[in-house]
């Protein structure tokens, strides 16, 4: 475990949903986390004169994976970087700055915190860059590199805290396939081992068979530990659940509270599919659990909706 810590929160305006300013006991940065309509009202404040980094994060369009965009910047006075990009870039909603309310961050180091937080975005991969270029590693004296390391670190403290979390490379929340189990054990009806979910073709083949994985999907916390399975409901035209895989692993995917499940081998074809027949327009929408028991002898979709209204399977 880390060492705990305090930060301190100050809301100027009085709006939670609006401007933070963010410190930590004995450290020399300061922190701004703001939307991207409070920034005419922010853009006078003294510390966006000063040298820092920026981060600024929002939607991605174009593409159906849900992970969010995001440009990494610095600058000798960040204000007049980030009104380029009020003026420039549509797609961020809001901004993480930093500066140092002491010892000025000359542009060795805000360009070494620049690169270095490229290279975590990249390695993390939990969004998609909308940098341009990737700037050199600069080289800094030692007792300089000690210094911004240590700036870095205290800003990879603040940033989860604020919802932002695609600089760390995400870790399993559950790992079911690390114990040893069967899929021809028949467990008891019962137990809620399996999330089935509804995929359309596209997806169905490029990430539950092309990657050996599934996401983004939310998952209730008390169900993280029980899942085993995953199952495929092909939407239309199939309108059946064909497939299902043993789950591995359970990783956190984005910044929006979604999981990413990893197989532990690719997904098997059910011995027979399970068609939607005549179960509710609505049913598989969204989300389902069963148990592999009744997946595997289900004749139609409502048999496992039916598994819900057993108070032994809540």
């Amino acid at each position: 475990m880390g060492e705990p810590y305090t930060i301190r929160i100050l809301v100027p305006d009085g709006d939670p949903e609006g401007a933070k300013i963010i410190e930590l006991l004995n450290w020399t940065g300061v922190g701004i986390a703001f939307p991207r309509s409070c920034w005419p009202q922010l853009r006078g404040r003294d510390e966006f004169k000063r040298s820092g980094i920026y981060v600024l994060t929002g939607p991605t369009e174009g593409t159906d994976d849900e992970l969010p965009t995001v440009y990494v910047g610095q600058g000798d006075g960040i204000g007049a970087r980030i009104e380029a990009h009020h003026a420039e870039k549509d797609f961020w909603d809001w901004c993480f700055a930093f500066v140092s309310k002491g010892n000025v961050l000359n542009r060795a180091h805000i360009t070494w915190l620049e690169h270095t937080l490229l290279e975590l975005a990249k390695r993390a991969n939990r969004c998609h860059l909308d940098n341009a270029n990737q700037p050199k590693e600069p080289g800094l004296s030692e007792p300089d590199r000690a210094d911004t390391q240590g700036f870095l670190r205290e800003m990879l403290r603040i940033l989860p805290l604020l919802g932002v979390r695609v600089f760390e490379k995400p870790t399993a929340v559950a790992t079911p396939g690390t114990a040893l189990a069967s899929p021809s054990i028949v467990t008891p009806a019962d137990v809620r081992d399996t999330v089935v979910v509804p995929a359309q073709i596209s997806g169905f083949t490029d990430r539950f068979l092309g990657e050996n994985a599934w996401y983004a999907i939310r998952i209730g916390g008390g169900m993280l530990e029980k899942i085993k399975y995953i199952a495929a409901y092909q939407c239309a035209p199939v309108q059946a659940i064909t497939h299902y895989a043993r789950v591995d692993r359970i990783e956190p995917y984005g910044d929006d509270g979604k999981y990413r499940l990893i197989f532990t081998e690719p997904a098997k074809p059910l011995p027979q599919p399970i068609p939607f027949a005549d179960a509710p327009l609505a049913s598989m929408m969204g989300p389902k659990y069963t148990s592999l028991a009744r997946l595997l002898s289900a004749k139609k979709v409502a048999d496992l909706l039916a598994s819900a209204k057993n108070p032994s399977d809540v």
